[in-house]
C-alpha cells in the first residue's frame, strides 16, 4: 500500500483509508466475527488509517473487541461532539466532549487515540472556544496525539484559517470538488493532514439512478456533469474513475471507504495498489466540468 505523511503530524498514513461508519450501523455486537474480518482484511492488505466516530452506532465497540491486540499497527482516529449512544449532557460542551473522549477510549480498548476531530459543528460553536479548548486539553493530558476537524464549507474555513488543528477531514469527489478550490491549498499553507470523505460519491458517479436517498444530490450532480458528454481518457470502472479522480489529487493524504465486506475491502485495495493513476487528462476534464456547472454547489455535509 502506498503511504504517505499526514500533514506535519508525522504520521504516516496509507493513502486508503477504512471508513467505519458502516460497521457501526449494520452490525451487531454478534458480529463481532464478521467485523473481525472486515478490519483484519484492511491491516492484513496495508491499510493503516481506521476512521470512526462516537456516534457511529457500534463502530468503536467493534475496533475494541477486534483490532485491539494490534494497535500497534494502525492510526486511530475518531470524532467527538455530539451526544449519542444513550449518552447525556450538551453538544458540544467541554464535558461531552470530555465524556466522549474517555469512553472512546474505553470502548476501543486502547491508553491513547492518535487523532480526536470535533464531528463537523457549525462556525459559531467553533469560535465560541469551549469545543476547541476541550479538544486541546485531551491533547495536552496525552488521551490523543493530535487534533482535528471534520467538516465543510464555511466552517471547515474557519478551521484551517485558525492554525488549531493538525488535520482536515473534508468531502472531495467527482462532483463535490470546493474542497480543491477553496481548502486544498490553505490547508497545506498550514501543514495540515487533508483525509477526504464521501470520495465515492456516495456510489452515485456511473450509476442510471441514485443507489440510495443519502446519494440523491450527488446523483442530480452526477447527471448534469456526465451529460456534457463522454469524458475521453477515463477508466470504464465507476470506482476506479471515482478513486482515481480523489487520489490524483496530490494534496490528499488519506481518502476513506468504508464496507462490511471483506472482499469488498480487499477490491478496494487491489484497486488503488494496481489500476492507478488515472490519466491527467481525464481528471483535468472533471476540473473543467465542475468549474463550469458546480461553481454554487456547496460541499455536502
Amino acid at each position: 500500500m502506498q503511504m504517505t505523511p499526514l500533514g506535519k503530524t508525522g504520521l504516516t498514513v496509507s493513502r486508503l483509508g477504512a471508513g467505519l461508519a458502516r460497521i457501526g450501523y449494520e452490525l451487531k455486537l454478534t458480529d463481532i466475527k464478521e467485523a473481525g474480518q472486515v478490519l483484519n482484511a484492511a491491516l492484513d492488505d496495508g491499510i493503516n488509517f481506521l476512521d470512526t466516530a462516537a456516534c457511529y452506532d457500534i463502530s468503536e465497540e467493534l475496533v475494541g473487541h477486534t483490532v485491539a491486540h494490534r494497535r500497534d499497527e494502525y492510526i486511530l482516529a475518531t470524532k467527538c461532539g455530539h451526544v449519542t449512544n444513550g449518552a447525556s449532557g450538551k453538544p458540544w460542551s467541554a464535558q461531552t466532549i470530555q465524556d466522549s473522549i474517555d469512553r472512546s477510549l474505553e470502548r476501543m480498548r486502547t491508553d491513547h487515540l492518535d487523532l480526536v476531530q470535533l464531528h463537523s459543528c457549525d462556525g459559531d460553536i467553533l469560535k465560541r472556544g469551549e469545543a476547541v479548548e476541550a479538544l486541546l486539553e485531551a491533547k495536552r493530558a496525552g488521551k490523543t496525539r493530535f487534533v482535528g476537524y471534520s467538516g465543510d464549507n464555511e466552517p471547515a474555513l474557519w478551521a484551517v484559517g485558525s492554525g488549531i488543528f493538525d488535520t482536515l477531514q473534508t468531502s472531495f469527489n467527482i462532483v463535490d470538488q470546493q474542497a480543491r478550490i477553496k481548502l486544498f491549498g490553505p490547508a497545506q499553507s498550514k501543514g495540515m493532514g487533508i483525509i477526504i470523505k464521501r470520495p465515492v460519491a456516495n456510489g452515485a458517479w456511473g450509476v442510471k439512478r441514485s443507489p440510495y436517498e443519502y446519494a440523491d444530490e450527488y446523483f442530480s450532480r452526477a447527471q448534469v456533469v456526465d451529460g456534457m458528454g463522454p469524458v475521453l481518457q477515463g477508466p470504464d470502472d465507476r470506482m476506479l474513475a471515482a478513486m482515481g479522480f480523489v487520489l490524483a489529487h496530490r494534496e490528499v493524504d488519506t481518502a476513506i471507504v468504508g464496507t462490511r465486506n471483506p472482499s469488498h475491502m480487499r477490491g478496494n485495495v487491489n484497486l488503488v495498489e494496481s489500476d492507478l493513476p488515472v490519466s491527467a487528462e481525464f481528471v483535468k476534464e472533471l476540473h473543467r466540468r465542475f468549474d463550469m456547472v458546480g461553481g454554487q454547489w456547496a460541499q455536502l455535509m
